[in-house]
């Protein structure tokens, strides 16, 4: 069986999640993909509680049969992955931004001897700019780049919508923004331009 991993934070889930999901599971012909909803991100801070935003990936993920949406309690990826018992074919997802910031990881080298990484690029993303971080890599054959169609979504944006009033149903999923209206997310504690207020 081929297993994708997909990780974030989904504070909420977007459109363009959904869209690097289905092309990955095209793609690398995933049988199965888990979804990470990681509780406590070491790169952001996060104000929703975990258990909401896992029933807002569920909501994103209900139409993609292969996925299956679970709560990642560590904080590093690297963790993760020792704790569980991929076949050394999985591929963890991951996008192009995030590549070029690999070397910054916890240990991004072990990441490639448990996993491949499956890097999913936007049309016309320079990708000359990720060859720097690939010849810092003891195994960057186990990197493969993928297009996708370009989404504009961003998790950022779809809390300033909602902090200004405005529609977000171009940029989530429709059970997602009904989940969001009907738990009032994102009003609160939230300046318009999608960062959390400081308390």
């Amino acid at each position: 069986m081929t297993v994708g991993i997909l990780g974030g934070a989904f504070d909420p889930p977007h459109v363009g999640h959904v869209v690097l999901a289905r092309e990955a599971i095209e793609r690398f012909r995933l049988e199965r993909l888990v979804v990470l909803v990681v509780a406590a991100p070491a790169h952001k801070p996060v104000e929703t509680p975990v258990e909401r935003r896992l029933e807002l990936a569920r909501a994103a993920f209900g139409d993609v049969p292969e996925a299956e949406v679970v709560v990642d309690d560590h904080a590093y990826t690297v963790e993760f992955l020792r704790e569980n018992d991929f076949p050394e074919d999985a591929v963890f997802l991951i996008g192009a931004d995030e590549l070029a910031d690999l070397v910054t990881w916890r240990e991004p080298d072990e990441i490639l001897r448990l996993v491949r990484l499956g890097v999913a690029t936007r049309p016309g993303y320079p990708r000359e700019q990720l060859q720097g971080v690939l010849t810092r890599l003891e195994r960057p054959e186990r990197v493969e780049l993928f297009e996708i169609p370009a989404v504009t979504a961003s998790s950022t944006e779809v809390r300033a919508r909602v902090a200004a009033g405005q529609s977000v149903d171009d940029l989530v999923p429709p059970e997602v923004a009904r989940l969001v209206v009907a738990h009032g997310l994102y009003h609160e504690g939230v300046d318009p331009r999608g960062r959390a207020k400081l308390r």
